[in-house]
């Protein structure tokens, strides 16, 4: 299908020229041998210049000692400088200086952005001014950052120098000092070699950190003054913290001290509701006890009438075991159902508080005592009846023997009282 395509495109199959044949070489470069073998430079010393013909050799400055040459002449230019200036400055015949000099304070560190009447307001409060100047560059038309005040009266003056020094103006703490280029003989200004200030005295180790009209003590001072503000606002905020905690363990205590009230209202509650039910069930039982009381009253009158009562059968017996209720007796006072009554009646007191429990004994002690007292007093006055014959007790049909019922048979010096079972004291004969 190849020979069908145009002769442009078949040259594009074509094959290539063949490589045109070359000779071969004899030998490759590194093979060939020289005519003169290497050395070194013996042979070329005679060649050289002679040490004591040649110059001296020259020594590079470095970098370091490039520095400290140009600030060496710096410092000599501005010593030149600073003599020619300090030769034509006369503070005494200064244009701009007017005024009476010891009336006349110097402010500097005074904020850029500070206008002459802020100034005036700030100042004006020590005395009357008679005239505030501002210094401003000469190149730029600028602020210098310091102003002379002229006051009325030198006293103002004083007080200003004596009370404004440190104080915040826009921000910036100013400088007060009075003006010493006309009143202190051989003084200069700082531009001159002078001044109060030693922050432009060369290098680190001999400048110092602050400037002022006194030492660095001033300034040591202000510095402690700060820390011991630092430390008080420190102080101040734990204060607070401590305060915060004691009122919220002040809420926790009285949020714990409503909740034991409530649970003690609560228990007071239970424990009224407790004595409500204990007398109920007391009264309820002194009923009962009343009733079987008159019960057997009753019957003992009625088996003296009638004479259905069976006589003992010796003087000397023991009432029976099953006598009637309110008698001794298994179902008596001292009966499993009055014992059960005492066991959960101190099963509730438990519950009580040991100033509760104590006067609950105390008050059942005297109860059991007066009621002894009420029984002793019955069985006396029931014997002194039955034996002078007055009263009728129920007692008459039953003789000399009927006493032997109520009567222990081993104690012969009293007999059991039919109201409470206790042992009395027998009547005399």
């Amino acid at each position: 299908m190849t020979q069908f395509l145009p002769p442009n495109l078949l040259a594009l199959f074509a094959p290539r020229d063949p490589i045109p044949y070359l000779p071969p070489l004899e030998k490759l470069p590194h093979e060939k041998h020289h005519n003169q073998p290497y050395c070194g430079i013996a042979p070329y010393i005679r060649e050289f210049e002679d040490p004591r013909d040649a110059p001296p050799p020259t020594r590079a400055e470095t970098r370091e000692e490039r520095m400290e040459r140009k600030r060496r002449e710096k410092i000599e230019r501005r010593q030149q400088e600073v003599e020619t200036e300090l030769k034509m400055w006369d503070p005494h015949n200064d244009p701009n200086a007017q005024g009476d000099a010891f009336k006349t304070l110097f402010v500097a560190r005074v904020n850029y952005d500070t206008t002459e009447s802020k100034l005036r307001r700030e100042f004006e409060v020590y005395g009357p001014i008679k005239r505030i100047h501002m210094v401003y560059s000469k190149r730029s038309g600028k602020p210098r950052g310091y102003a002379f005040i002229e006051y009325e009266h030198e006293r103002d003056m004083h007080s200003a120098y004596k009370h404004a020094d440190g104080k915040k103006i826009d921000g910036r703490r100013v400088l007060v000092d009075v003006e010493r280029g006309r009143t202190v003989k051989g003084w200069r200004p700082r531009r001159l070699g002078g001044g109060l200030g030693g922050t432009r005295r060369g290098g680190a180790d001999v400048n110092i950190r602050h400037s002022g009209r006194d030492d660095t003590s001033r300034y040591d001072e202000r510095d402690r003054d700060r820390e011991r503000e630092r430390e008080r606002r420190e102080r101040s905020r734990e204060r607070d913290k401590e305060r915060e905690r004691r009122r919220s363990r002040s809420r926790d205590r009285r949020r714990r001290s409503r909740s034991r009230d409530k649970e003690e209202r609560r228990r007071s509650r239970e424990r009224s509701k407790d004595k409500d039910r204990e007398r109920k069930r007391r009264s309820s039982r002194s009923r009962e006890r009343a009733r079987r009381e008159r019960e057997r009253k009753e019957e003992l009158r009625g088996g003296g009438g009638g004479g259905d009562m069976a006589e003992p059968s010796e003087a000397g017996d023991a009432p029976p075991d099953d006598g009637p209720p309110g008698e001794l007796g298994p179902d008596g006072p001292d009966g499993p159902e009055e014992k059960g009554r005492d066991r959960d009646r101190e099963r509730r007191r438990s519950h009580r508080s040991e100033r509760e429990r104590r006067r609950d004994r105390d008050r059942d002690r005297d109860r059991e005592h007066k009621r002894g007292e009420r029984g002793s007093e019955r069985g006396r006055d029931e014997a002194r009846g039955g034996g002078g014959g007055g009263q009728d007790n129920g007692l008459e049909g039953l003789g000399s023997d009927g006493r032997d019922m109520y009567m222990e048979s081993e104690a012969g010096d009293g007999y059991l009282a039919p109201e409470n079972g206790y042992l009395m004291e027998a009547a005399p004969e």
